[in-house]
C-alpha cells in the first residue's frame, strides 16, 4: 500500500470517536507496520510529565526493554533534544545507538509536536538496511501532524 493510501486510513483511525487514544495509536502502529514492508516495529515515545525522559506508548512489534529512555541517549533520546527527524540508514555506524534487536538494521525517528512542543515521537526500526527516503520522512511528519490534534 502506498503512502497516498494509507493517509486517508490513519485519518479514519484517528477520527474514530468510539475508541481511547492509546487504542487508536495502537492501530496506527499495526497499520504502519502491517503495510508498509520495511517497517519491523513501529512505536511512540512520550515525554515523561516533567522529567528529561521518554516512555513506551503504543507500539506493534516484538516486546523491547526500552521501556525507559533518557533524553540523550540512543536515536529516540537525541531527537528528544534536538527536536528534528533522525533517520539512520545503518544503525552498526552509530555510536549512541540502543540495540533493540539484533535484526534491526535501520531506525526512523520522527518528533511529535503539539503546539510547538516536542511531546514524543514515532519510531520505526527496520530489518533492512537502508530503506528510509524522504518520502517516509514526508509520510510520517504527516501521521504525526494528524495524531498531533488527539492532544490539542
Amino acid at each position: 500500500m502506498t503512502f497516498e493510501e494509507l493517509k486517508p486510513k490513519v485519518q479514519d483511525i484517528l477520527s474514530n470517536s468510539s475508541i481511547l487514544r492509546d487504542e487508536k495509536l495502537l492501530k496506527i502502529c499495526h497499520l504502519l507496520k502491517d503495510n508498509i514492508s520495511y517497517y519491523d516495529w513501529v512505536g511512540f515515545y512520550f515525554r515523561n510529565g516533567e522529567k528529561e525522559e521518554l516512555i513506551l506508548g503504543p507500539y506493534a512489534g516484538a516486546p523491547t526493554d526500552h521501556t525507559i529512555i533518557p533524553f540523550g541517549k540512543g536515536i529516540c533520546g537525541q531527537v528528544a533534544v534536538s527536536n528534528k527527524n533522525f533517520v539512520v540508514p545503518d544503525v552498526q555506524a552509530q555510536d549512541n545507538y540502543i540495540a533493540c534487536s539484533f535484526t534491526v538494521k535501520s531506525e526512523i525517528v520522527i518528533p511529535l509536536f503539539v503546539n510547538g512542543e516536542n511531546i514524543g515521537q514515532i519510531d520505526i526500526d527496520s530489518n533492512v538496511l537502508d530503506p528510509f527516503t524522504k518520502e517516509d520522512e514526508l509520510f510520517l511528519e504527516f501521521v504525526n501532524s494528524e495524531i498531533s490534534k488527539l492532544f490539542l
